[in-house]
């Protein structure tokens, strides 16, 4: 039976928007990975104040690209530059459609002559490029894991950050030597209990450490070297509730709706993708265009990436967009009091309907969560991501906001509770509470400001 795509699923719908806010909730647990390991507060305080293991094994996709054209791939989609791209370098790869929108980002690796990797978002960003592959005509293989897959076998990589302030500390006990001087997104390779690795030098929270990867096979007896030796530095593994909240600190915008639902310029891409590819929309920003949700990489910071130095989709078009205002992104503060009262109201029954819940960790119960932003009652912007900053003592969100609005100190309002025009039905009857925040720095980690990439 012929799986029915991503076109046909909208078809079905008068709007986008209208498929998106019927999906079911999505889930950020993955078969492999603990909610919690320890509790989700000290795994987080973990990667600002000692050590922490990020397990990326379980979750991540992955596309592998082998043969003489690999680069060329990836060069003919992304909007970054790939003259000085080498064996022994990884990058962010940001791919855009033909109209200069954001499809997504994922992290490219090169592995070795003629042969890539790139892990990210499965239905997004990664199958953009499966698609562009099936259709040119490149001189490659190529292989598409999914995390879906790993319930009956195992993926070809295991994946650990180890990130923190104490991270160096503990990579140099369980490698016997001195951490090598390794450049921002650069390889280096390092012996564990006497298995090859590999380090990327980054971190998604925004701290110290590397991103280790190897064959499946050797991936107990890495993990458990960094157990043993790590206790002494205060290490944590980070479960998937703590997991999905360090974005707000990188001040990486993790889930962009990816500008593939309307347009003439995606229309094939829409009847190649399986309608499974669609993600569940929520939050009290009330666009009835689909097309309102969708970012530039200007507006999420991006702009600096695109290269001059070859041609790519959507170039002419991120030409064009340059002249145009963007967007900025922001830090939000939620404000104590406010939360608060939040609390309050869902505890008091005479409150009358409350407002509705507020998850910890994590608020985002969407895939592509857009929350109403405002100054005097017009709307400046939206939010993408809430999460509670055990750190901190602070409720932060990632947002996109009109550049007059954007910054630090500037007070603006967030409306909280899904959207009145287009409700989900699977969220609580609730009302709508207007929450006061502040705008702050983005990334909000001071290291990762001022540190990280140095």
């Amino acid at each position: 039976m012929t799986q029915k795509s991503l076109a046909a699923f909208l078809a079905e719908y008068q709007s986008p928007v209208q498929a998106l806010r019927e999906l079911p909730r999505y889930s950020t647990t993955y078969p492999g990975l603990a909610a919690q390991y320890s509790n989700w507060r000290s795994e987080q305080k973990a990667w600002r104040e000692d050590v922490a293991l990020l397990d990326q094994s379980f979750h991540m996709a992955n596309l592998f690209v082998d043969g003489p054209d690999a680069v060329k791939v990836f060069a003919d989609l992304a909007i970054n530059r790939f003259d000085n791209f080498r064996p022994g370098m990884a990058k962010q790869f940001i791919a855009t459609n033909p109209d200069g929108q954001l499809l997504g980002d994922g992290i490219l690796v090169y592995l070795g002559e003629n042969s890539l990797n790139l892990v990210g978002e499965p239905r997004s960003i990664i199958s953009w490029v499966e698609y562009n592959l099936e259709k040119g005509d490149y001189d490659v293989t190529y292989e598409f894991e999914t995390s879906a897959q790993r319930q009956d076998q195992p993926p070809r990589y295991y994946r650990y950050q180890i990130q923190g302030p104490k991270a160096t500390a503990l990579i140099e006990e369980v490698s016997g030597g001195p951490a090598p001087e390794t450049k921002f997104f650069h390889l280096a390779d390092f012996t564990i209990a006497g298995k090859r690795t590999r380090g990327i030098r980054h971190g998604m929270a925004g701290q110290a450490g590397f991103e280790f990867f190897g064959p499946w096979e050797d991936g107990p007896a890495v993990r458990e070297a960094f157990l043993a030796a790590g206790e002494k530095y205060g290490l944590k593994v980070v479960g998937s509730t703590a997991y999905f909240t360090n974005n707000i600190e990188s001040g990486w915008l993790a889930s962009p709706l990816p500008a593939l639902y309307s347009g003439e310029s995606t229309r094939e891409f829409r009847e190649w993708l399986p309608a499974s590819a669609a993600g569940s929309l929520g939050g009290s920003f009330d666009a009835p265009d689909i097309e309102d949700y969708y970012v530039t990489p200007f507006d999420v910071g991006y702009g600096r990436f695109i290269a001059s130095d070859h041609d790519f989709v959507g170039r002419e078009a991120l030409t064009r967009l340059s002249e145009k205002p963007s967007r900025q992104k922001v830090t939000l503060i939620w404000n104590e009091d406010d939360v608060a009262k939040l609390v309050h109201d869902l505890l008091a029954p005479e409150s009358g309907l409350p407002p509705q819940y507020l998850e910890f960790a994590s608020a985002k119960y969407v895939k592509y969560l857009f929350d109403r932003i405002s100054v005097e009652d017009q709307t400046v912007g939206f939010l993408t991501h809430t999460t509670y900053l055990a750190h901190d003592r602070r409720l932060a969100s990632l947002g996109l906001v009109d550049a007059a609005h954007a910054e630090p100190g500037t007070k603006v309002v967030i409306t909280w509770g899904d959207s009145l025009a287009t409700p989900r039905n699977d969220v609580e009857p609730h009302q709508q509470v207007q929450i006061r925040a502040t705008v702050a720095p983005v990334p909000f980690s001071a290291y990762a400001r001022e540190t990280y990439r140095k």
